[in-house]
């Protein structure tokens, strides 16, 4: 469904379950940092009413998501660490050459949006289903759900702005960049490490 070309393994799960201070703080920051991305989004483009509207929703929904994340950290007697770079958006928001064109660069960036959600989606997955905590499993099976609704947004408008085919070939160069860059991932308590 998500049309990723690279699988987690398992074992990333381990380390995640044996680091839970640390995935914990990384996830509360990727849901806050989704956040801004959306509302930066409705800040560039807001002559695009159904794009604003979209991303007004998924602002909240992800600052939503980050208090959800917070309280759990506080109810399980942590603390909320210190941000740390994702260099995982880093690295995807250099795969495509920077542009002036407006509208180039809301792909790029719809497309872009897309990919960490589905990357986010298919962790959530991993994470909920190879652990004995079913609290924490519940959890990230119900947060892997609103990934994937955010993964099909984000994509379905860069589908709507930039031809269909042109936007699924740039998608798929993007899916086998990020696949490339997983096989070295996976040994780290990060939501994309």
């Amino acid at each position: 469904m998500l049309g990723l070309q690279f699988e987690t393994e398992t074992n990333w799960a381990d380390i995640a379950k044996n680091n839970l201070q640390q995935i914990l703080t990384d996830h509360a920051f990727l849901e806050q940092k989704a956040a801004s991305n959306a509302v930066s989004l409705i800040i560039n483009y807001s002559e695009e009413t159904k794009l604003v509207e979209a991303m007004s929703a998924i602002a909240i929904e992800e600052m939503q998501h980050f208090k959800m994340v917070h309280d759990f950290m506080v109810k399980r007697g942590m603390v909320l660490g210190r941000e740390q770079k994702n260099d995982y958006a880093i690295q995807l928001q250099k795969f495509f050459p920077k542009t002036k064109d407006r509208n180039e660069a809301l792909i790029q960036r719809l497309l872009v949006a897309a990919l960490i959600e589905a990357r986010s989606c298919e962790r959530f997955k991993v994470f909920s289903e190879n652990m004995e905590d079913t609290e924490l499993s519940k959890f990230y099976k119900d947060l892997m759900i609103s990934e994937a609704n955010h993964y099909t947004v984000f994509l379905g408008f860069a589908r709507e702005y930039q031809d269909r085919e042109i936007v699924n070939e740039k998608w798929n160069a993007l899916l086998a960049f990020e696949a490339e860059m997983m096989k070295s991932r996976g040994s780290e308590a990060k939501i994309h490490g």
